[in-house]
Order: structure tokens, then C-alpha cells, then sequence
């Protein structure tokens, strides 16, 4: 393995563009209203020390957006550049989101993954989280949003 120096910090809006793009590039679920700059921004402000960024030459290299509602973690938009996997650095970033989650006193965390992302579900099921069987995954948008994933196909 090639050393690299990662530096891992929290997430701040000023690292929206970078994540943004890298969330684009691994194909996270977005959509034109929560993945705005002004909805991390909200997100941000609501959870202002569980989200965290992992650099390396001043570039982002990996991001978890992570917060609780008081009750329950969720852990969103978790990606690593195809070119620095391997490194250990997604499982650090769980780590930190998990450690600042127990911080704030949240016993359970959860998230949700594309069933069709193969490397994703490993990575998570190495990481302890279990898929629930018994759970139905149900939502209801609010508000008209634009759905930002190249392979979403409506039901």
C-alpha cells in the first residue's frame, strides 16, 4: 500500500463543492433541494460535529454526512474517490461520525443504501451495520424535488 497523508476534519459548507462533486462521481441518491447548498447548509448547522471530510493535498478524498434528530443517527451520503479506496479511509470516517454520535449521547445509528451498490453494501456490512428484514423503507417528498442519480428510473 502507497502512503498517502490523510487528514480527516469536520465537514464545514466551504466543503460543499468538493463533496458535492464527489458525491455525483459514486453515484449517490441526490435531488435539487436537501443536496443544495443552502439544504447542507441547514444540515450543517443542525449537526455541526458529526459530518467530517477526509483530505489529502488539500483535496477532499472522502466525506460522511452524519447527524441525529436526539434520538437515532443517520449516517447519508458516505463516499470515497474510486482512486483512494482501500485506504482505510471510509471505515475512518465511520468511525469519527460513530465516536461524535456516542458523544452526543445517540445509542443507535442507521442508513440507507442502494440495493444495486454491491460495493457499498460490503463496505457496510464490514462496518457491523445489518440489513433489517423486518422494515419496510417508506418516504413521502413535501415538495416537488428533481431526483439527481443517473440510474433512477420512477416506479
Amino acid at each position: 500500500m502507497v502512503n498517502k497523508n490523510i487528514n480527516y476534519r469536520l465537514m464545514t459548507i466551504a466543503d460543499y463543492e468538493e463533496s458535492y462533486s464527489l458525491w455525483i462521481l459514486c453515484g449517490n441518491g441526490l435531488n435539487d433541494k436537501d443536496d443544495s447548498p443552502e439544504g447542507i447548509g441547514k444540515y450543517l448547522k443542525r449537526n455541526p460535529a458529526t459530518s467530517f471530510v477526509a483530505t489529502c493535498d488539500g483535496k477532499v478524498v472522502g466525506v460522511i454526512l452524519c447527524g441525529h434528530d436526539g434520538r437515532r443517527g443517520i449516517i447519508q451520503h458516505t463516499c470515497v474517490a474510486p482512486d483512494m479506496r482501500r485506504y482505510g479511509i471510509g471505515k475512518k470516517l465511520v468511525e469519527l461520525a460513530v465516536d461524535a454520535l456516542k458523544a452526543e449521547g445517540i445509542n443507535k445509528v442507521f442508513l440507507v443504501a442502494f440495493k444495486k451498490n454491491d460495493k457499498g453494501n460490503a463496505f457496510w456490512e464490514s462496518q457491523g451495520f445489518k440489513i433489517r428484514e423486518d422494515l419496510n423503507y417508506r418516504d413521502k417528498a413535501l415538495t416537488e424535488m428533481i431526483r439527481i442519480d443517473p440510474d433512477y428510473t420512477k416506479e
